[in-house]
């Protein structure tokens, strides 16, 4: 229901795993009120967006967005939906975990690495969101975990519904994890609730460490901020510090990560965080300074 976006035209967001050959879009059964496509004709489903004031804001403070009823409908649909996935998670004991970032984060990479290195470690797939193209679960496939494409079409993010049906092509195994990798967009992935257990947030720090002010969204529905490529740093202006500050007058909970995903540089942390390990922050060069670093924790 989005006019800026294209989430409310007719596109229909296909699933096909990679494993199977010439694989078709996969086919379920849906409970009473869900709603996708059949044989080539489009039904609705649950897509909204919030919607700010027109007028700007000069007092330094977020505003919460405002919702037409009609959308706030929409949305609480997909949270019904959500939880619905919650619990088929919990049933089966399977954690996963919604990876959200701009395009070219590192997102990608990350999981990449993750998977490789871990190995029998960590029992893991994937559920790779895109518009279009299955490039990046190409990649994923390379490391011989089992992983789902879903292409959104015009969609700029996944929902509920698009999970639900992902993992019925997955099927992942009781006790294992699946990375969410969700559509490259800092607005209106933050805004859906998919029934994961966390939402990670990966920023580049050739993005600029502004972006917790311009998408204040993303950062107040993060479990854990990753600030990726962190090897750029000596070449980029990017305040790890400043960054983190912001994010934390918006998120007090929110756990942080300073990695290069390229060079495997704090990439442990990552790895102790899946487990449930605490661990210190740091930066390619060190510690994070001042106060922060006494107060940040990046694992649970």
């Amino acid at each position: 229901m989005c006019a800026t976006c294209g989430c409310g035209d007719e596109a229909a967001p296909r699933v096909y795993s990679l494993e199977v050959p010439g694989a078709q879009a996969h086919e379920h059964s849906h409970e009473p009120g869900h709603s996708h496509t059949h044989d080539g004709h489009t039904h609705s489903h649950p897509h909204s967006h919030d919607h700010e004031h027109d007028h700007p804001h000069t007092d330094g403070h977020i505003h919460a967005p405002e919702l037409i009823p009609l959308e706030q409908n929409l949305l609480a649909k997909n949270d019904l939906l959500a939880e619905r996935n919650r619990g088929w998670l919990a049933g089966r004991k399977v954690r996963a975990l919604n990876m959200m970032s701009s395009p070219g984060s590192g997102k990608t990479t990350l999981l990449v690495r993750t998977l490789t290195e871990l190995g029998g470690r960590l029992e893991a797939g994937v559920i790779e969101g895109d518009q279009e193209t299955s490039l990046d679960a190409d990649r994923i496939r390379a490391t011989g975990r089992p992983v789902v494409q879903i292409n959104t079409g015009a969609g700029c993010h996944l929902d509920a519904d698009m999970l639900r049906r992902g993992l019925d092509a997955l099927a992942p195994p009781m006790g294992s994890t699946v990375f969410i990798e969700n559509v490259g967009n800092l607005v209106c992935p933050a805004l859906f609730d998919l029934g994961e257990a966390a939402k990670v947030v990966v920023v580049s720090v050739t993005e600029g460490d502004d972006k917790p002010q311009k998408y204040p969204h993303m950062f107040l529905a993060a479990d854990l901020v990753i600030i990726n490529k962190s090897d750029l740093l000596p070449y980029v202006e990017f305040d790890v510090d400043a960054c983190v500050r912001r994010i934390r007058r918006l998120n007090a909970h929110a756990q942080f990560l300073v990695l290069s995903a390229t060079t495997g540089d704090g990439v442990a942390a990552w790895y102790d965080w899946l487990d449930g390990r605490p661990s210190r922050t740091e930066t390619r060069g060190g510690s994070l300074t001042g106060s922060l670093e006494e107060s940040l924790t990046d694992a649970h």
